[in-house]
């Protein structure tokens, strides 16, 4: 078989989270010989990362690829780590991810299988330390679920646990949106792009990946803000397409989620319901296809994150 596949690792000052990735990949099982190499985009403008990696070289079956991307952003860090692999397939695992011993082979097999462009593999979110009231709406969160089968699907999910066939899914240098370095998003823009283009999309359901959600990330908080920020998603695809029906049917559609969501909400939470974490998603959900303008997206990544690990 041809060494064909390259995975791709971005991370931010996430050393030991970054370890438990990288192990996780190290311990892959079947695919020894379709492994060129693993990237690891280190998006930390000291590049603190390198001592990590360079630790971690004499444990890893494959070459590991040391990138500094010091402009933080993680659209940018993901173009970079494209920029230094010609594998033809490309895996990205998250650097708060741990993939199963075979979710490589799953996934790659998967991928094949349905001739997709772009496989997903299901995630166990897990949100150690919260309330026992909020941890199963956080370990739903970080999470994903899909099809009970592998197979096509009509659907797109996040760009971490994914693999990519990069003649079709990752056209050009740099196809991911630099304009969503703080934001996030960059992975949604390039699938809208694909499926205008007839992309398809795979499901692999028994590739599995662990993604722990550290403790500034296992709050309510944050997580409505990000659910805020997924809302956002199909009005600003449709306002960026100048697709103004779309964006009008996509704001009618938040508006009665809004509204409908945020009351069941307003009563789960007076009576103490241990779900009303899941109704204020929802409803928060369909405030964000309604506060879509430019200047409203939360900034999860780059200089803002930074930041905060600056501040802590």
């Amino acid at each position: 078989m041809t060494a064909d596949v390259a995975v791709i690792v971005p991370t931010l000052r996430r050393p030991d989270s970054l370890e438990r990735a990288l192990r996780s990949l190290f311990a892959q099982e079947r695919v020894a010989d379709r492994v060129c190499e693993i990237v690891i985009a280190d998006n930390d403008p000291e590049g603190s990362a390198r001592d990590r990696v360079e630790a971690l070289r004499g444990h890893s079956p494959w070459p590991l690829v040391y990138v500094h991307v010091p402009t933080p952003g993680v659209a940018t860090a993901r173009n970079a780590a494209l920029g230094a692999t010609d594998a033809s397939l490309i895996a990205f695992l998250d650097d708060d991810e741990a993939a199963a011993p075979d979710w490589l082979a799953r996934i790659l097999s998967a991928h094949e299988a349905s001739g997709a462009d772009v496989t997903f593999s299901p995630i166990h979110g897990r949100a150690e330390g919260a309330p026992a009231w909020l941890k199963p709406y956080l370990e739903r969160f970080f999470g994903r679920e899909g099809p009970v089968g592998s197979g096509l699907i009509d659907q797109s999910f996040g760009c971490g646990a994914s693999l990519m066939t990069r003649a079709t899914a990752l056209p050009g240098a740099a196809p991911f949106d630099v304009s969503a370095d703080q934001s996030g998003g960059e992975d949604d823009a390039l699938f809208a792009a694909l499926a205008a283009r007839g992309g398809r999309f795979g499901w692999a359901a028994d590739a599995w990946v662990e993604e722990f959600a550290p403790p500034h990330r296992a709050t309510l908080r944050y997580a409505l803000t990000r659910a805020f920020a997924y809302g956002q998603g199909p009005s600003q695809t449709a306002a960026k397409e100048k697709n103004w029906p779309a964006l009008a049917r996509w704001m009618i559609v938040g508006a009665a989620q809004t509204a409908v969501f945020g009351i069941a909400a307003l009563v789960m939470t007076l009576i103490g319901h241990s779900r009303r974490a899941f109704w204020m998603d929802r409803a928060v959900r369909g405030l964000g296809k309604l506060a879509w303008m430019p200047g409203l997206e939360p900034q999860f990544y780059g200089a803002s994150e930074l930041k905060r690990l600056n501040r802590a």
